[in-house]
């Protein structure tokens, strides 16, 4: 999912992963969110749009304070907001290519006070050690950001 740049994304729970049936036909179905209005049946661009939101894994679930974030319109925002996210993945990716890691405690506030940006979205299994000295192993920070560049181009390719 991309939730981890657009905080705003949406809310993920394990119950979203579930399989759902449709109401009416009892076919299985995806768990668009509570925030997801269904378009007409017979609005069948209108449903592709749909699809290709969700294999890009944007859905409608939020908290319910502030909604699910932006949702792109038609295929042509999708484009251009997968565009927007692949940019910043390789802006990020570029930072850990090119990491230079602090050594002193000096250098680790400059350094969270320069790059915070880039070193709060990193996974949690990518970092290791206490708060006061974490440490993140900048080769796999890479492969991280170089997978999720793959994943958006993939999804370029398809739509």
């Amino acid at each position: 999912m991309l939730i981890d740049i657009d905080e705003n994304t949406g809310y993920t729970k394990v119950w979203e992963n579930q399989p759902y049936k449709c109401p009416e036909c009892n076919g299985m179905t995806a768990n668009m969110g509570l925030d997801f209005e269904s378009p007409k049946k017979s609005d069948l661009k209108a449903w592709n749009h749909i699809r290709n939101l969700y294999e890009t894994g944007i859905t409608f679930h939020s908290c319910g304070c502030s909604g699910p974030g932006y949702i792109p319109k038609d295929k042509e925002s999708l484009i251009e907001f997968l565009k927007e996210k692949k940019d910043i993945y390789i802006k990020h990716r570029r930072f850990w290519s090119n990491r230079i890691v602090p050594k002193n405690d000096s250098e680790k506030s400059k350094d969270w006070y320069k790059n915070s940006e880039y070193l709060i979205y990193i996974p949690n299994e990518l970092k290791d050690g206490t708060n006061k000295n974490r440490k993140i192993d900048w080769e796999k920070a890479v492969v991280y950001w170089s997978e999720k560049i793959e994943y958006i181009e993939s999804h370029l390719k398809k739509l």
